[in-house]
Protein backbone atom coordinates (compact mmCIF):
# COMPACT_ATOMS: atom_id res chain seq x y z
CA UNK A 1 0.00 0.00 0.00
CA UNK A 2 1.44 3.35 -1.02
CA UNK A 3 -0.04 6.80 -0.71
CA UNK A 4 0.70 10.26 -2.05
CA UNK A 5 0.85 12.97 0.60
CA UNK A 6 -0.10 16.62 0.32
CA UNK A 7 0.40 19.49 2.78
CA UNK A 8 -2.70 21.65 2.46
CA UNK A 9 -4.97 24.29 3.95
CA UNK A 10 -8.13 23.91 1.80
CA UNK A 11 -9.53 27.30 2.78
CA UNK A 12 -11.94 26.33 1.24
CA UNK A 13 -11.57 23.21 -0.93
CA UNK A 14 -12.00 24.44 -4.52
CA UNK A 15 -11.62 23.21 -8.10
CA UNK A 16 -7.90 24.00 -8.15
CA UNK A 17 -7.45 21.69 -5.17
CA UNK A 18 -9.50 19.01 -6.92
CA UNK A 19 -7.28 19.27 -10.00
CA UNK A 20 -4.17 19.06 -7.80
CA UNK A 21 -5.55 15.98 -6.03
CA UNK A 22 -6.29 14.16 -9.28
CA UNK A 23 -2.89 15.11 -10.74
CA UNK A 24 -1.15 13.93 -7.57
CA UNK A 25 -2.73 10.51 -7.90
CA UNK A 26 -2.04 10.35 -11.63
CA UNK A 27 1.64 11.28 -11.67
CA UNK A 28 2.50 9.36 -8.48
CA UNK A 29 0.59 6.24 -9.45
CA UNK A 30 -0.55 6.03 -5.84
CA UNK A 31 -3.94 4.54 -5.13
CA UNK A 32 -4.48 6.59 -1.97
CA UNK A 33 -4.18 10.26 -1.03
CA UNK A 34 -3.45 11.70 2.42
CA UNK A 35 -3.69 15.37 3.29
CA UNK A 36 -1.84 16.94 6.22
CA UNK A 37 -3.96 20.03 6.78
CA UNK A 38 -3.71 23.20 8.83
CA UNK A 39 -6.24 23.35 11.63
CA UNK A 40 -8.33 26.38 12.56
CA UNK A 41 -5.49 28.90 12.16
CA UNK A 42 -3.40 29.09 9.02
CA UNK A 43 0.19 29.59 7.93
CA UNK A 44 -0.32 33.28 7.12
CA UNK A 45 -1.55 33.96 10.65
CA UNK A 46 -5.25 34.07 9.82
CA UNK A 47 -8.24 32.07 11.07
CA UNK A 48 -9.56 29.67 8.47
CA UNK A 49 -12.79 30.89 6.90
CA UNK A 50 -14.28 27.44 7.51
CA UNK A 51 -13.58 25.23 10.55
CA UNK A 52 -11.13 22.36 10.26
CA UNK A 53 -13.66 19.51 10.41
CA UNK A 54 -15.80 21.03 7.65
CA UNK A 55 -12.78 21.69 5.43
CA UNK A 56 -11.58 18.13 6.00
CA UNK A 57 -15.03 16.79 5.11
CA UNK A 58 -15.05 18.82 1.85
CA UNK A 59 -11.72 17.29 0.90
CA UNK A 60 -12.78 13.72 1.64
CA UNK A 61 -16.02 14.17 -0.31
CA UNK A 62 -13.85 15.26 -3.24
CA UNK A 63 -11.61 12.18 -3.08
CA UNK A 64 -8.90 12.68 -0.44
CA UNK A 65 -8.89 9.48 1.60
CA UNK A 66 -7.58 10.77 4.91
CA UNK A 67 -7.08 14.22 6.43
CA UNK A 68 -4.70 14.59 9.37
CA UNK A 69 -4.27 17.85 11.26
CA UNK A 70 -0.90 19.55 11.30
CA UNK A 71 -0.42 20.67 14.94
CA UNK A 72 -1.00 24.39 15.48
CA UNK A 73 2.55 24.93 16.71
CA UNK A 74 3.79 24.16 13.17
CA UNK A 75 0.89 25.70 11.27
CA UNK A 76 1.14 29.35 12.30
CA UNK A 77 4.77 29.62 11.22
CA UNK A 78 6.98 30.90 8.45
CA UNK A 79 7.47 28.71 5.37
CA UNK A 80 10.53 26.87 6.70
CA UNK A 81 8.86 25.59 9.87
CA UNK A 82 5.45 25.00 8.30
CA UNK A 83 7.05 22.88 5.58
CA UNK A 84 9.29 21.02 8.01
CA UNK A 85 6.41 20.11 10.31
CA UNK A 86 4.30 18.85 7.42
CA UNK A 87 7.10 16.79 5.88
CA UNK A 88 8.06 15.27 9.24
CA UNK A 89 4.46 14.24 9.88
CA UNK A 90 4.00 12.67 6.45
CA UNK A 91 7.30 10.83 6.84
CA UNK A 92 6.40 9.52 10.29
CA UNK A 93 3.17 7.93 9.04
CA UNK A 94 5.27 5.16 7.50
CA UNK A 95 3.13 4.59 4.38
CA UNK A 96 3.59 7.73 2.25
CA UNK A 97 5.67 7.19 -0.90
CA UNK A 98 5.35 10.56 -2.65
CA UNK A 99 4.59 14.16 -1.78
CA UNK A 100 2.91 16.37 -4.34
CA UNK A 101 2.86 20.17 -4.05
CA UNK A 102 1.89 23.08 -6.27
CA UNK A 103 4.43 25.64 -7.45
CA UNK A 104 4.44 28.65 -9.72
CA UNK A 105 7.47 27.02 -11.36
CA UNK A 106 7.42 23.22 -11.31
CA UNK A 107 11.03 22.85 -12.45
CA UNK A 108 12.23 20.22 -9.97
CA UNK A 109 15.91 20.59 -10.91
CA UNK A 110 15.81 24.35 -10.30
CA UNK A 111 13.89 23.98 -7.03
CA UNK A 112 16.27 21.23 -5.87
CA UNK A 113 19.33 23.33 -6.71
CA UNK A 114 17.87 26.17 -4.66
CA UNK A 115 17.11 23.85 -1.75
CA UNK A 116 20.62 22.35 -1.82
CA UNK A 117 22.22 25.79 -2.01
CA UNK A 118 20.45 26.79 1.20
CA UNK A 119 22.26 23.99 3.00
CA UNK A 120 25.56 25.81 2.48
CA UNK A 121 26.81 28.09 5.23
CA UNK A 122 27.90 30.82 2.79
CA UNK A 123 24.42 31.08 1.30
CA UNK A 124 22.79 31.06 4.72
CA UNK A 125 25.11 33.82 5.95
CA UNK A 126 24.33 35.93 2.88
CA UNK A 127 20.62 35.36 3.43
CA UNK A 128 20.87 36.48 7.06
CA UNK A 129 22.84 39.58 6.10
CA UNK A 130 20.14 40.63 3.66
CA UNK A 131 17.43 40.06 6.25
CA UNK A 132 19.33 42.28 8.71
CA UNK A 133 18.89 45.16 6.26
CA UNK A 134 15.13 44.98 6.81
CA UNK A 135 14.19 42.85 3.81
CA UNK A 136 11.63 40.08 4.24
CA UNK A 137 12.69 36.43 4.18
CA UNK A 138 11.09 36.01 0.74
CA UNK A 139 12.87 39.01 -0.76
CA UNK A 140 16.18 38.07 0.86
CA UNK A 141 15.89 34.48 -0.33
CA UNK A 142 15.09 35.55 -3.89
CA UNK A 143 18.07 37.92 -4.08
CA UNK A 144 20.47 35.46 -2.45
CA UNK A 145 19.60 32.62 -4.83
CA UNK A 146 19.63 34.99 -7.80
CA UNK A 147 23.16 36.06 -6.97
CA UNK A 148 24.45 32.56 -6.27
CA UNK A 149 22.58 30.49 -8.88
CA UNK A 150 21.40 33.03 -11.42
CA UNK A 151 17.75 32.21 -10.78
CA UNK A 152 15.21 34.90 -11.64
CA UNK A 153 14.31 36.58 -8.30
CA UNK A 154 10.67 36.78 -9.39
CA UNK A 155 10.52 32.99 -9.63
CA UNK A 156 11.85 32.42 -6.13
CA UNK A 157 9.77 35.20 -4.58
CA UNK A 158 6.49 33.42 -5.42
CA UNK A 159 4.80 32.01 -2.26
CA UNK A 160 4.36 28.45 -3.48
CA UNK A 161 7.90 28.30 -4.86
CA UNK A 162 9.26 29.31 -1.47
CA UNK A 163 7.23 26.53 0.13
CA UNK A 164 8.38 24.08 -2.54
CA UNK A 165 12.02 24.86 -1.78
CA UNK A 166 11.38 24.41 1.93
CA UNK A 167 9.60 21.09 1.31
CA UNK A 168 12.66 19.85 -0.60
CA UNK A 169 15.01 20.98 2.16
CA UNK A 170 12.89 19.19 4.77
CA UNK A 171 12.66 16.02 2.67
CA UNK A 172 16.45 15.86 2.37
CA UNK A 173 16.87 16.18 6.12
CA UNK A 174 13.90 14.36 7.64
CA UNK A 175 12.19 12.13 5.07
CA UNK A 176 14.48 11.18 2.17
CA UNK A 177 12.16 8.28 1.36
CA UNK A 178 9.53 10.72 0.04
CA UNK A 179 9.58 11.31 -3.71
CA UNK A 180 8.82 15.00 -4.47
CA UNK A 181 6.37 15.81 -7.26
CA UNK A 182 5.92 19.52 -8.00
CA UNK A 183 2.90 20.51 -10.08
CA UNK A 184 2.56 23.75 -12.03
CA UNK A 185 -0.20 25.93 -10.58
CA UNK A 186 -3.10 26.06 -12.99
CA UNK A 187 -4.83 29.18 -14.32
CA UNK A 188 -4.76 31.62 -11.37
CA UNK A 189 -2.02 33.10 -9.25
CA UNK A 190 -1.82 32.79 -5.47
CA UNK A 191 -2.90 36.36 -4.69
CA UNK A 192 -5.35 36.93 -7.58
CA UNK A 193 -8.33 38.92 -6.32
CA UNK A 194 -10.77 38.29 -9.16
CA UNK A 195 -12.55 35.19 -10.42
CA UNK A 196 -12.19 34.81 -14.18
CA UNK A 197 -12.73 31.07 -14.66
CA UNK A 198 -13.89 27.96 -12.80
CA UNK A 199 -10.39 27.64 -11.32
CA UNK A 200 -9.59 30.66 -9.15
CA UNK A 201 -7.32 31.54 -6.26
CA UNK A 202 -8.56 30.82 -2.75
CA UNK A 203 -8.05 34.54 -2.06
CA UNK A 204 -10.58 35.50 -4.73
CA UNK A 205 -13.04 32.80 -3.67
CA UNK A 206 -12.91 33.89 -0.01
CA UNK A 207 -13.41 37.52 -1.01
CA UNK A 208 -16.49 36.57 -3.01
CA UNK A 209 -17.94 34.51 -0.16
CA UNK A 210 -17.33 37.28 2.40
CA UNK A 211 -18.84 39.92 0.12
CA UNK A 212 -21.90 38.02 -1.06
CA UNK A 213 -22.57 35.89 2.03
CA UNK A 214 -24.50 32.99 0.45
CA UNK A 215 -23.31 31.30 -2.72
CA UNK A 216 -25.91 31.24 -5.48
CA UNK A 217 -26.07 28.08 -7.63
CA UNK A 218 -24.77 28.93 -11.07
CA UNK A 219 -22.87 32.01 -9.87
CA UNK A 220 -19.23 32.39 -10.86
CA UNK A 221 -18.12 31.77 -7.26
CA UNK A 222 -20.21 28.58 -7.07
CA UNK A 223 -18.58 27.34 -10.28
CA UNK A 224 -15.10 27.52 -8.70
CA UNK A 225 -16.06 24.90 -6.10
CA UNK A 226 -17.07 21.26 -6.15
CA UNK A 227 -20.83 21.22 -5.51
CA UNK A 228 -20.36 19.46 -2.15
CA UNK A 229 -18.04 22.27 -1.00
CA UNK A 230 -20.44 25.00 -2.12
CA UNK A 231 -23.40 23.34 -0.42
CA UNK A 232 -21.48 22.83 2.81
CA UNK A 233 -20.31 26.45 2.84
CA UNK A 234 -23.89 27.66 2.43
CA UNK A 235 -25.01 25.44 5.31
CA UNK A 236 -22.28 26.85 7.55
CA UNK A 237 -23.13 30.42 6.59
CA UNK A 238 -26.84 29.85 7.16
CA UNK A 239 -26.23 28.41 10.63
CA UNK A 240 -23.78 31.16 11.60
CA UNK A 241 -20.56 29.10 11.62
CA UNK A 242 -18.95 30.90 8.69
CA UNK A 243 -17.28 32.95 7.45
CA UNK A 244 -14.73 33.44 10.23
CA UNK A 245 -12.43 36.43 9.69
CA UNK A 246 -9.57 37.99 11.62
CA UNK A 247 -11.65 41.14 12.12
CA UNK A 248 -14.03 39.14 14.31
CA UNK A 249 -11.22 38.81 16.86
CA UNK A 250 -10.43 42.53 17.12
CA UNK A 251 -11.68 43.00 20.68
CA UNK A 252 -10.13 39.75 21.92
CA UNK A 253 -6.78 40.56 20.34
CA UNK A 254 -6.68 44.12 21.63
CA UNK A 255 -7.71 43.01 25.13
CA UNK A 256 -4.97 40.36 25.11
CA UNK A 257 -2.26 42.74 23.91
CA UNK A 258 -3.26 45.57 26.25
CA UNK A 259 -2.97 43.30 29.28
CA UNK A 260 0.18 41.36 28.36
CA UNK A 261 3.32 42.44 30.24
CA UNK A 262 6.19 43.52 28.02
CA UNK A 263 8.28 40.47 28.95
CA UNK A 264 5.46 38.21 27.71
CA UNK A 265 5.12 40.18 24.48
CA UNK A 266 8.86 39.90 23.89
CA UNK A 267 8.68 36.11 24.34
CA UNK A 268 6.22 35.68 21.45
CA UNK A 269 7.67 33.90 18.41
CA UNK A 270 8.81 36.30 15.64
CA UNK A 271 9.08 39.27 18.03
CA UNK A 272 12.56 40.81 17.77
CA UNK A 273 14.41 44.11 18.03
CA UNK A 274 12.04 45.85 20.41
CA UNK A 275 8.91 45.09 18.41
CA UNK A 276 7.10 44.25 21.65
CA UNK A 277 7.25 47.90 22.68
CA UNK A 278 5.64 49.00 19.43
CA UNK A 279 2.94 46.33 19.72
CA UNK A 280 2.12 47.40 23.28
CA UNK A 281 1.91 51.09 22.36
CA UNK A 282 -0.11 50.42 19.20
CA UNK A 283 -2.61 48.19 21.01
CA UNK A 284 -3.53 51.15 23.21
CA UNK A 285 -4.12 53.43 20.21
CA UNK A 286 -5.86 50.98 17.87
CA UNK A 287 -9.60 50.35 17.87
CA UNK A 288 -9.52 47.39 15.44
CA UNK A 289 -7.02 44.72 14.52
CA UNK A 290 -6.59 46.23 11.06
CA UNK A 291 -5.78 49.59 12.60
CA UNK A 292 -3.29 47.84 14.87
CA UNK A 293 -1.52 46.40 11.84
CA UNK A 294 -1.46 49.78 10.11
CA UNK A 295 0.45 51.21 13.09
CA UNK A 296 3.02 48.39 13.19
CA UNK A 297 3.45 47.19 9.60
CA UNK A 298 6.74 48.06 7.90
CA UNK A 299 9.20 46.67 5.38
CA UNK A 300 10.88 44.78 8.21
CA UNK A 301 7.59 43.54 9.68
CA UNK A 302 5.20 42.56 6.86
CA UNK A 303 1.55 41.79 7.51
CA UNK A 304 1.85 38.00 7.53
CA UNK A 305 4.54 38.10 10.20
CA UNK A 306 2.43 40.44 12.35
CA UNK A 307 -0.62 38.24 11.92
CA UNK A 308 1.33 35.21 13.10
CA UNK A 309 2.54 37.12 16.14
CA UNK A 310 -1.03 38.08 17.02
CA UNK A 311 -2.20 34.47 16.74
CA UNK A 312 0.69 33.35 18.96
CA UNK A 313 -0.53 35.89 21.52
CA UNK A 314 -4.02 34.36 21.35
CA UNK A 315 -2.71 30.82 21.75
CA UNK A 316 -0.08 31.62 24.36
CA UNK A 317 2.85 30.19 22.42
CA UNK A 318 6.33 31.30 23.45
CA UNK A 319 9.79 31.16 21.91
CA UNK A 320 11.14 28.53 24.37
CA UNK A 321 8.17 26.22 23.78
CA UNK A 322 8.31 26.64 20.01
CA UNK A 323 12.01 25.76 20.11
CA UNK A 324 11.23 22.50 21.94
CA UNK A 325 8.48 21.61 19.46
CA UNK A 326 10.76 22.32 16.51
CA UNK A 327 13.31 19.96 18.01
CA UNK A 328 10.78 17.14 18.48
CA UNK A 329 8.68 17.60 15.35
CA UNK A 330 5.01 16.49 15.28
CA UNK A 331 4.39 13.88 17.97
CA UNK A 332 1.03 12.51 16.82
CA UNK A 333 -1.28 12.11 13.81
CA UNK A 334 -4.67 13.59 14.66
CA UNK A 335 -7.46 12.42 12.36
CA UNK A 336 -10.05 14.93 11.13
CA UNK A 337 -11.88 13.01 8.38
CA UNK A 338 -11.60 9.82 6.31
CA UNK A 339 -13.46 7.51 3.93
CA UNK A 340 -13.41 3.73 3.50
CA UNK A 341 -9.96 3.87 1.92
CA UNK A 342 -8.92 6.10 4.78
CA UNK A 343 -10.04 3.43 7.22
CA UNK A 344 -7.66 0.99 5.55
CA UNK A 345 -4.90 3.59 5.60
CA UNK A 346 -5.37 4.10 9.33
CA UNK A 347 -4.89 0.38 9.93
CA UNK A 348 -1.63 0.51 7.97
CA UNK A 349 -0.52 3.65 9.77
CA UNK A 350 -1.13 1.95 13.11
CA UNK A 351 1.30 -0.76 11.99
CA UNK A 352 4.02 1.44 10.50
CA UNK A 353 3.82 4.89 12.07
CA UNK A 354 6.40 6.18 14.53
CA UNK A 355 3.77 8.46 16.13
CA UNK A 356 0.40 7.53 17.65
CA UNK A 357 -2.87 8.16 15.83
CA UNK A 358 -5.40 10.29 17.71
CA UNK A 359 -9.10 9.76 17.04
CA UNK A 360 -10.31 10.67 20.53
CA UNK A 361 -8.61 13.61 22.23
CA UNK A 362 -9.41 12.62 25.81
CA UNK A 363 -7.51 9.34 25.40
CA UNK A 364 -4.32 11.40 25.26
CA UNK A 365 -5.18 14.57 27.21
CA UNK A 366 -8.22 15.04 29.41
CA UNK A 367 -9.73 18.43 30.15
CA UNK A 368 -8.60 18.06 33.76
CA UNK A 369 -5.01 17.19 32.75
CA UNK A 370 -4.98 20.19 30.45
CA UNK A 371 -5.22 22.49 33.47
CA UNK A 372 -2.03 20.99 34.86
CA UNK A 373 1.16 23.02 34.44
CA UNK A 374 3.27 19.85 34.27
CA UNK A 375 2.30 18.50 30.87
CA UNK A 376 4.53 16.29 28.79
CA UNK A 377 5.78 17.75 25.51
CA UNK A 378 3.25 15.57 23.69
CA UNK A 379 0.38 16.83 25.85
CA UNK A 380 1.56 20.43 25.57
CA UNK A 381 1.56 20.23 21.77
CA UNK A 382 -1.96 18.77 21.80
CA UNK A 383 -3.14 21.40 24.29
CA UNK A 384 -2.28 24.14 21.79
CA UNK A 385 -4.54 22.49 19.21
CA UNK A 386 -7.38 22.49 21.72
CA UNK A 387 -6.72 26.11 22.65
CA UNK A 388 -6.68 27.05 18.96
CA UNK A 389 -10.22 25.71 18.56
CA UNK A 390 -11.39 27.34 21.80
CA UNK A 391 -10.16 30.68 20.44
CA UNK A 392 -11.37 30.08 16.89
CA UNK A 393 -15.01 29.44 17.74
CA UNK A 394 -15.22 32.89 19.33
CA UNK A 395 -15.13 34.20 15.75
CA UNK A 396 -18.32 32.42 14.70
CA UNK A 397 -21.01 34.89 13.56
CA UNK A 398 -23.65 33.06 15.64
CA UNK A 399 -22.74 33.11 19.35
CA UNK A 400 -24.69 29.85 19.85
CA UNK A 401 -21.71 27.92 18.44
CA UNK A 402 -18.99 29.59 20.51
CA UNK A 403 -18.82 27.09 23.37
CA UNK A 404 -15.40 25.74 24.29
CA UNK A 405 -14.10 22.19 24.42
CA UNK A 406 -15.19 21.29 20.89
CA UNK A 407 -12.02 19.25 20.27
CA UNK A 408 -13.29 16.93 22.99
CA UNK A 409 -16.82 16.83 21.62
CA UNK A 410 -16.14 16.41 17.88
CA UNK A 411 -15.16 13.04 16.46
CA UNK A 412 -13.30 12.48 13.18
CA UNK A 413 -15.79 12.45 10.35
CA UNK A 414 -16.28 9.19 8.48
CA UNK A 415 -17.67 9.79 5.00
CA UNK A 416 -18.66 6.65 3.14
CA UNK A 417 -17.89 6.60 -0.59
Amino acid sequence: MNAVGMIVEYNPFHNGHLWHLNEAKRISGAQFAIGVMSGNFLQRGEPAMIDKWSRAAMAVKAGVDLIIELPAVFTVRSAQYFATGGIQLLGRLGIVSHICFGAESADLSMLTAAAEALSGSDIVNTLRQKMRTGQTYAASLALTLSESLGIDPGVIHSPNNILAIEYLRAIATYAPQLIPLPIQRLSSNYHDNFITSNIASATAIRASITKNTLLSPGSIAWQTLPSASAEQINTLITTGRAPVTLDAFSNIILAKLRTMPLNELSSLPDVTEGLHNKISDSALKASTVQELFSFIKSKRYPLTRLQRIIVHALLGTTKPKIARFDQSGPLYARVLAFNQNGRMLLREIDRHSTVPVITKTSHFLTSKQRQNDELTLFQDMLAYDITATDMYVLGYPNCHWRTGGQDYQTSPQYLAD
